[in-house]
């Protein structure tokens, strides 16, 4: 979760001077070179067929929508909104599990869960100036395809172990992200400053593999849903990362959001 904190601020710095294709999908194309020479250096054998279908979920979720859609967004709005909206994610982590990994969190952990999803909505209605801005809507996608891809991360993760899922689904995954990469690659990456490539190196690295490493093997350990509740805490590292490394003006609006989403996952985490 705090590796993951960082994506947003990270993908804001980068996306300001490259196309977000590039950024969305590239980063995983990297990662995919990264997991390729951990499998072969640890001989992993290839997983078999029937597991295939749950690694392109995973790929479609973390690998290609999350990246692309975020990327997207904070073309046109702070690292620090996006966080709030992003907010949603752990209720919709938590309604995956329930679907896919067949969990079952009690009453109180979904009235907590909708009040929550109440305040983010209401939240992006008043930010945007009494209407939803486009870019909520990217954020929105992004969120629900995060969370299809964590839950089934998770799921597969219990037999597979949590580095293997990121790394075949990113290996799968590489062929078909040649294309719209190098379709999505402009004039503009050579002159990219120091800051964005650094960016650009953060959410390939970290953001799209090792942060996986841990996350995936937490899911599988403690549970989807519970352990998912874990990034009711990631809003307020991304919101202060953003005031640090972007210099984004943090208002009071924003943090009581934040502060009320985190609250009410909270009392339904404790639940």
């Amino acid at each position: 979760m705090a590796a993951f904190s960082l994506t947003l601020p990270a993908t804001r710095v980068a996306v300001a001077e490259m196309n977000p294709v590039f950024i969305g999908l590239g980063r995983a194309l990297v990662a995919a070179v990264l997991a390729a020479i951990v499998l072969a250096l640890t001989r992993t054998p290839v997983p078999p067929r029937k597991v295939w279908p749950g690694l392109a979920i995973v790929a479609a979720g973390v690998i290609v929508g999350f990246p692309v859609l975020s990327a997207w967004a904070l073309r046109y709005v702070p690292a620090a909104h996006g966080a709030v909206v992003i907010g949603l994610l752990p209720l919709a982590t938590a309604l995956t599990g329930a679907w896919l990994a067949h969990e079952r969190p009690s009453r109180r952990f979904w009235m907590s869960a909708v009040f929550g999803s109440v305040v983010v909505v209401a939240f992006a209605l008043w930010h945007g100036g009494g209407a939803p801005q486009p870019a909520d809507l990217l954020l929105l996608l992004a969120t629900i395809a995060a969370a299809i891809g964590y839950a089934e991360g998770g799921r597969l993760a219990r037999t597979l172990g949590g580095w293997q899922v990121i790394s075949w689904a990113l290996v799968m995954s590489a062929p078909l992200l040649v294309i719209p990469v190098w379709w999505s690659v402009d004039g503009r990456w050579p002159s990219a400053s120091i800051p964005a490539w650094s960016g650009f190196a953060y959410v390939a690295i970290v953001s799209m593999y090792l942060g996986f490493f841990a996350w995936y093997r937490g899911l599988a350990l403690g549970g989807i849903a519970s352990v998912g509740q874990v990034q009711l805490l990631q809003p307020f590292l991304t919101i202060f990362a953003s005031a640090v490394l972007l210099g984004e003006r943090i208002d009071a609006a924003t943090l009581i959001a934040a502060a009320l989403v985190i609250a009410a996952i909270a009392v339904g985490r404790r639940s």
